[in-house]
């Protein structure tokens, strides 16, 4: 019962998170479509460090989320089982989630707990995330081989998630 209780309360709270959310989307980010993605650094769960060039040529969603987010822990999944199983193999994709303003520690936790297998990684202080936007989670972004934010999401609706898997195969197909 609680659990059906939390998956309605998650879908009225994503209902009204996707509501007019190219407006949102306008309001509150930083990167505008046809704009080249802002490069940044981050550290990979082995504890390199990474920076968004080093996958230039290849198709890049980002993916920015808190293990807190409703929406986000309804996206996260489908990420995995949609998205990351299907293309995982494929080397011209590349998935980058990132919790915005998690430690390290506590993205290793949400890994274990979640049994999720793409690669996720903690932006503590919101330093990547403030590239891309002022607010308001889960946000994607899709970045083309050339380096351009091409699609762009806030908020969580299966009708956007549709679209986002049809224009990554599209990109894919180029």
């Amino acid at each position: 019962m609680k659990k059906t209780v939390l998956f309605i309360l998650a879908l009225s709270f994503n209902y009204s998170f996707s509501q007019d959310s190219s407006n949102d989307y306008m309001k509150t980010s930083v990167v505008q479509l046809k704009q080249t993605a802002p490069e940044f650094s981050f550290t990979t769960s082995d504890g390199k460090k990474a920076n968004l060039s080093d996958y230039k040529g290849k198709v890049i969603l980002i993916n920015f989320f808190a293990t807190w987010c409703g929406p986000c822990m309804v996206e996260m999944p489908l990420l995995q089982n949609e998205i990351w199983n299907k293309l995982k193999d494929n080397p011209d994709f590349v998935l980058l989630s990132l919790g915005r303003d998690h430690s390290q520690a506590e993205i290793d936790k949400f890994i274990e707990q979640k049994k999720f297998t793409f690669p996720i990684y903690a932006d503590k202080g919101k330093i990547v995330y403030s590239l891309f936007a002022k607010q308001y989670i889960p946000r994607n972004y899709l970045i083309d081989k050339k380096g351009e934010v091409i699609y762009a999401s806030t908020g969580f609706s299966m009708e956007e998630f549709e679209d986002l898997k049809i224009t990554i195969d599209k990109l894919l197909k180029k």
